[in-house]
Parts: structure tokens; sequence; C-alpha cells
């Protein structure tokens, strides 16, 4: 079922910015909203149904990334699981963090944070395609690194990184490894088995929950100091009265995800690869990919249209909903600082557009935003 929210009239595109919450989430989480109320964290009788729902939903969530169900956090959003992550090791040797230049902001700021109290950071340089060097994370790694941090994928050019060599090479040095992986979650596999991380973030409204809920996999052994004490909920890990209905709602997403994402990414590649190819034939030589060509979400597509100012070109388009990745400060827009960190010029940069495809796209949608674009050039 199509959510209601989806307009006929305006082709979204623009889902690693958020997705609709599919209408079968919603109707998970709608009996914990009114008929299961509960305090889970209780007892009696009023307790036990929220209680089954969030023990259910735990396992869910820990199912979708190859985790155990004790290893699942619920936290507030993707955000909180980073600084979480980040923030939490506080009982770990060391006062050196690692991090790369197009982190999401929420890992970028906390060790802007960090750096503050005296803890140093390290930030590595991508290459042309937005991916890190393993190389130069030997170079930098020392006996007093505590914790890697470097994303499973962009949102902005949908490039991955190579995060089980990474992880690997910070084991050999004794620090833990975190990567936040909102944006692959629920759209390629994702096994914290295979990766070799400690720590990994999720966030629900990238695929089908609702904003406000996302979970922080935190691997059996590694201690967390909580950012929010109080009650002791999430084993000490996550204080608070938990939000039941979200829970369900990320773990019916989960379930939902591990379903269908294969045959998912097969469509949402094609859709992709469609659009692409359609851009460039009603575009004739003024289409470039940034982002990597293979290492790459299957519905991300990042292109530099030349002789266009992206943000104003969208902003004349109402039958669109897609992103630029620049900022604008008093009118003036500035390129990508992820762009930027892959050595993209400023022309180019700021003729930028991110086209996210979700589950609801269609053919038919994918052949009309190529037709605006042709009726522009």
């Amino acid at each position: 079922m199509r959510p209601p929210g989806l307009r006929d009239d305006v082709v979204y595109l623009d889902h690693n910015a958020t997705t609709p919450v599919d209408p079968r989430v919603a109707e998970a989480a709608r009996p914990f909203l009114d008929l299961h109320f509960g305090n889970p964290s209780t007892t009696g009788v009023y307790a036990e149904e929220p209680r089954k729902a969030l023990g259910a939903a735990r396992a869910q969530v820990a199912a979708l990334i190859d985790a155990e169900p004790g290893e699942i956090v619920f936290t507030g959003g993707g955000s909180e699981s980073d600084v979480l992550a980040l923030r939490g090791p506080a009982l770990a040797p060391g006062d050196h963090l690692v991090t790369q230049v197009t982190e999401h902001p929420a890992v970028l700021r906390t060790c802007a944070a960090l750096e503050r109290t005296g803890v140093r950071v390290t930030l590595l340089s991508v290459d042309r395609f937005g991916r890190v060097d393993p190389a130069e994370l030997h170079r930098v790694l020392t006996p007093a690194t505590r914790l890697v941090s470097v994303m499973l994928a962009n949102g902005e050019t949908g490039t991955i990184q190579p995060v089980a060599e990474l992880a690997s090479i910070a084991h050999e040095h004794g620090a833990l490894f975190h990567t936040d992986a909102a944006q692959a979650v629920g759209k390629i596999p994702v096994s914290v088995s295979d990766l070799g991380v400690d720590l990994l973030s999720v966030a629900g409204h990238k695929f089908y929950a609702p904003k406000g809920i996302g979970a922080l996999y935190v691997r059996h052994g590694v201690t967390l100091e909580p950012l929010i004490p109080g009650g002791g909920q999430e084993e000490g890990r996550r204080s608070g009265t938990e939000n039941v209905a979200f829970a369900v709602a990320l773990g019916e997403a989960a379930r939902l995800a591990a379903e269908g994402r294969a045959v998912e990414a097969v469509r949402t590649g094609r859709l992709r690869d469609r659009l692409f190819d359609r851009l460039d034939a009603g575009w004739p030589g003024g289409v470039r990919l940034n982002g990597h060509p293979d290492h790459r979400l299957p519905g991300t597509l990042n292109v530099s249209l030349f002789g266009i100012i992206a943000r104003n070109l969208l902003a004349g388009l109402p039958g669109l909903a897609a992103s630029t990745g620049s900022a604008c400060h008093t009118g003036d827009p500035e390129p990508s600082a992820v762009l930027t960190a892959m050595g993209v010029d400023r022309a180019r940069a700021l003729s930028a557009i991110r086209f996210s495809i979700g589950r609801w796209t269609t053919e038919a949608e994918i052949d009309r935003v190529s037709e605006i674009f042709a009726h522009v050039v």
C-alpha cells in the first residue's frame, strides 16, 4: 500500500533525507499508542504486552543486522546513536579518535566537542570517489587510539566505505570501531559479524519507520557510559521510559526490510541507472556522476548537471522533491562539504543534485523526472 502522504503531483526522490512511514509499520505501532499504553519497566498486567513487544522489536532489529537482541540499544535516532558510540566508550584506554572528512555532522561535531576537552582527533581524507584509503588509517593509528568511526555509506553520494577492512586495521591496533550505517541499513546487506564492527548506528526514518527512533548495536563486552543516566533502562546504557510504539515500528520496518531487501536493491538499482541514462541522453555531455561508480547504494544517484545552479533549478521545479547537498547562507549557496572533500570544483559542486529512490518509486516517475530535465535543457 502506498503511503497516503505521497502526492501524485510531486515525484519524491529524496528518500535519503527521510522515508515515508510504511502503512504496515504505522499499523503495527498503533496498538501501543492507545490499547497497550503501559510502561514496560513496571510490573502488572499493563506492563506485560509492552514488555513483550519491546523484546520482539529488539529481536527484529538484531536479525536485520546479524546481531543478538541483547546487543541492541534503542535510541532517539541515528544522531543519538552516533553520539553515544563516540562518547560512550569513556572507560576505554586512550585519548585519540579517528574519523573521516565526509562523516555525518553528528560524528564530526561530537569529535569537535571532544577535542575541546583534550581528546585528539584525526580526520582521514577521501579520494575522488569519496572513499577512505585503508593505508592512511594504518599510518595514523597509535597506541592511544580509543576509537575509529567511519560511516558505511554516504547519504549524499551513496559511496560505500571498505568498513570490514578498516575495522580489521583498527582492531590490530587495539582500537574499537564504530560505523554509522543509517543510510545503509535496509538498503544493502549489513552484518555486524561480516563487518567486524564493535558499534553500529541505525536510524529508523531512513527505512520507513518514524522519525525519533533509532538503535545502536553494541558488541557484547563493549562498555558504554550512558549519555542519559536515570532509571537504568536498556540495561543501563540509555535511560528513560521506552518509546514502545516507535520501537515496535522500528522492529516492523526491520522485518519488512529483511524480507524484501534483495529484490528491492535490484529494483532501485535499475531505476537509478535508468534515471542516469535518461538524464545523460537528455543533457548531452553535461552530466557527471559524483561518487563511486560501483561501490555505492543502489537507490542513490548524485550527478552534476553543468550549466545550472542546482538549488535554483530545484526551487523552480515544484513537481520534484530532491536535494542539492549544498548549504545556503544569506542567499549565497555554498558547495557541498562532501563533494569539496572529494576534490570536486565549486562550479561542479553547485550543479550537483542528489536523487534517492525508494520503495514506491515507479518507472513512470523516473521517466517523468527525465522529461522534466529534458525540457529544462
